[in-house]
């Protein structure tokens, strides 16, 4: 009766373990394929681009790997590694998280289960907007 009732309590401690993983790589997690939206320009450089009017379609996947895969029209055009991590902004002298990849690091924005926007981390502070 004890084995039964000790396999029960560990049986219920590893299905709550991995329903907390779950749910935190679902919601508000990098990790997912994000789709270009939109990207604006900083104070020196005003401009806005969108998948119309540049004339193609991007998507980002971030793996739990932590690889992020560009695709560009559905095609496969980067491979890549990424990294989080705190840091100071550049134009605003305050700490953000950070994520750099394809040689770049942008300050993460806004990150929610449907949006994504990152910030060049440089003078020009250009903004690219995803969604899920």
């Amino acid at each position: 009766m004890k084995k039964t009732f000790l396999f029960l309590i560990v049986l219920c401690l590893f299905s709550s373990a991995y329903s907390l993983e779950s749910t935190s790589l679902n919601s508000g997690s990098i990790v997912n394929t994000w789709t270009w939206e939109k990207s604006i320009g900083g104070a020196n450089n005003p401009y806005t681009s969108t998948p119309k009017t540049i004339g193609f379609n991007k998507k980002i996947v971030f793996t739990p790997e932590g690889r992020v895969i560009t695709y560009k029209n559905d095609i496969e055009i980067r491979n890549s590694t990424y990294q989080i991590e705190k840091g100071i902004g550049i134009f605003d002298q305050s700490e953000h998280d950070l994520i750099s990849f394809e040689g770049k690091t942008y300050i993460i924005e806004k990150l929610d289960n449907q949006n994504l926007t990152i910030v060049s981390n440089n003078q020009d502070a250009a903004r690219t907007i995803y969604k899920r």
